[in-house]
């Protein structure tokens, strides 16, 4: 099969692959310096939603019970932030090194689903954040009891290392999840899938969603209804995009 771009030996490929490898390390180790330079910041863009659900928040705190718990909590942050800013780079360098393989063609088809991408990764991030973080914030509060008949109050005092991990696990659940459309375009259109199969299985992908959400959020059933439904929801919109790249392929 040729391509509109010379052929290269496997061991440019492979430099090429290196080189790429070693700048999208260099970005990603960049910004996640760059990110720990800003960690409190960051640290208080996620916790904004947990205070805001509190009744009294100038009364309430998050604590550390280990020396270094705190330090490692603004360091995987670090982390997480840094590979969110740097992913746009990352996938553009991995597209840069499969175009040389792709026909012309092929390669202005595969720049939307490119661009969709980051866009839907950070509209399944934006979601967790602005809808589900203050709807589930309210919900697990809502467990709290003053003191009744003398029995002790039952108060929320989690730590940050808690909090910022179920943070950014529903975050990159989200944002991946978000995803589903891009992912079963591209299946159809390379001819994994079928229109028709999706349509037909319909019932199979609701197990299947139900399933996937009860895996990678946390285990309430909270978290796990607010990310089926959108997921459903995608997968409907799944099906009307492949109908349409289906309806434009016959056109061609």
């Amino acid at each position: 099969m040729s391509t509109d771009l010379p052929k290269q030996p496997i061991i440019e490929h492979l430099i090429e692959l290196k080189r790429r490898l070693i700048f999208c390390m260099l970005v990603f180790f960049v910004a996640t310096i760059l990110c720990y330079m800003v960690a409190g910041d960051i640290y208080a863009f996620l916790v904004r939603p947990l205070a805001e659900a509190f009744p009294n928040p100038e009364h309430r705190r998050l604590i550390y019970t280990g020396l270094t718990e705190a330090f490692v909590a603004y360091l995987k942050l670090s982390v997480f932030a840094g590979f969110f800013i740097s992913f746009p780079f990352i996938a553009s360098q991995l597209y840069m090194f499969l175009a040389p393989g792709l026909y012309k063609k092929e390669r202005k088809a595969l720049i939307p689903y490119l661009v969709a991408a980051p866009v839907l990764f950070l509209t399944g991030a934006a979601f967790a954040y602005y809808v589900i973080f203050p709807a589930a914030w309210r919900f697990f509060l809502s467990f709290e009891s003053p003191a009744i008949l003398g029995a002790l109050p039952i108060q929320l005092e989690t730590k940050v290392s808690d909090y910022l991990n179920i943070a950014m696990h529903l975050i990159i659940a989200f944002g991946l999840s978000f995803q589903l459309p891009v992912v079963l375009v591209l299946l159809v259109k390379g001819g994994v899938l079928s229109l028709e199969s999706l349509r037909r299985g319909r019932r199979y992908a609701v197990v299947i969603i139900v399933v996937v959400a009860a895996f990678i959020t946390p285990p309430d059933i909270f978290s796990q209804i607010a990310l089926s439904v959108p997921l459903y929801l995608l997968y409907e919109v799944s099906i009307l995009l492949c109908r349409n790249v289906k309806k434009e392929e016959a056109d061609a």
